[in-house]
């Protein structure tokens, strides 16, 4: 079952889409404040779980950002207990232990196996500790849930592939391979549906793989068998669900002798993906935007604690459903197609990246001929 959206959500510019805290408003008490828990001062602690390290993001953005709010909201008092599974489900449950045992005050919770989980989220609410789920949304009894608007990156991702594979000029009978991300992140799910929603009918899906703990070299295996199965001439376009995965196809595709590629997808806006962008390995990636989401789930995490309501207030407005529960109160996050001509818009004017990072002695021929060397 996938979250249901309330709201419409729609692509933004990544420009218009930086946190303001003061435009939304301190998260403050909703309904009746005789509802929410005991007030907490500044002393929290937030137990914050990441899924694994293969995707830079989570070490690189979420977790600094992530301890540096808690810092600045709670007069630099709280601290955040940081805890990475290393893409292992069993890990994860072990750590969700130790945060309980810890009695840490809230859990910032992204989980490697959204089932496997679910029996620790009821452990921590058993033992009244909160549950938010961060980035994927997990089973079990959820306080909140923070994360990107997943059925909107795939749909965004598959309208890409079909502009860069000649828009209305698309026949039906091009084949195409899907490499989706992992069977045990509910994300995954929400992706491929949102890029079949596009795709589907569009384009002559070849072979369509869910690729184990969305490991590179995983998504490089399957693509070496996409090919076999296909050929490599045949291939008009590839779906990859994030840019870790591209990375292992464009190997697949270079070990088979392709020299033209064709246009790949991407996600998470990694600096070898924009990289590659720029020299025309990799048709696009989706800018998400980290700060946003990371701030906006440190905001809830303290509220919470200090025994504010986040029950659909100003940065809950959205709900969402899990297989084990309805109307979990969420924030969904815009996202923006990352192409080579929005580089500048997009990750360099948000920070993620400096012009230097990107256009390393490796790329400056690309840069210069994307503009980029201003």
């Amino acid at each position: 079952m996938r979250p249901t959206r309330r709201i419409a959500t729609v692509v933004a510019a990544a420009s218009t889409m930086t946190l303001s805290l003061t435009a939304c408003g301190a998260l403050g008490v909703s309904g009746d404040s005789s509802e929410a828990s005991p007030t907490k001062g500044n002393d929290v602690t937030v137990g914050l779980l990441l899924p694994e390290t293969a995707n830079t993001r989570y070490d690189k953005f979420d977790y600094p950002i992530i301890r540096n709010k808690v810092q600045e909201l709670t007069d630099k008092q709280g601290q955040v207990v940081y805890l990475n599974a290393d893409a292992d489900a069993a890990k994860q449950a072990r750590q969700m232990e130790k945060l309980i045992e810890e009695q840490v005050d809230v859990i910032l919770l992204d989980a490697v196996d959204s089932h496997a989980i679910a029996e620790g989220v009821q452990k921590a609410k058993d033992a009244g500790i909160p549950v938010i789920a961060y980035d994927r949304l997990a089973e079990g009894p959820i306080d909140a849930y923070v994360s990107f608007d997943n059925e909107l990156v795939g749909e965004v991702q598959g309208r890409s592939l079909l502009e860069a594979m000649g828009g209305s000029g698309v026949d039906s009978s091009d084949k195409i391979v899907m490499m989706n991300g992992s069977p045990t992140d509910p994300n995954a799910k929400q992706f491929k549906a949102g890029a079949l929603s596009e795709l589907k009918g569009a384009v002559h899906i070849a072979k369509t793989y869910d690729t184990k703990d969305w490991k590179p070299e995983n998504a490089q295996a399957n693509m070496a068998q996409a090919i076999e199965a296909v050929g490599v001439n045949n291939l008009k376009g590839v779906y990859s669900a994030n840019d870790g995965m591209a990375a292992g196809v464009i190997k697949a595709l270079k070990a088979a002798g392709v020299t033209q590629l064709p246009p790949i997808t991407g996600q998470d806006a990694e600096l070898d993906a924009v990289q590659r962008i720029i020299a025309g390995e990799q048709y696009m990636s989706v800018y998400k935007s980290y700060p946003q989401e990371a701030e906006s789930a440190a905001q809830m995490a303290v509220a919470k604690v200090q025994g504010k309501d986040i029950q659909f207030d100003s940065l809950t407005q959205d709900q969402v459903d899990s297989p084990t529960d309805k109307g979990i109160p969420a924030l969904l996050v815009p996202v923006v197609a990352l192409t080579e001509k929005n580089i500048e818009e997009t990750v360099i004017a948000d920070g993620i990246y400096k012009l230097s990072d990107i256009c390393t002695a490796k790329y400056k021929a690309a840069c210069a001929e994307a503009g980029l060397d201003k």
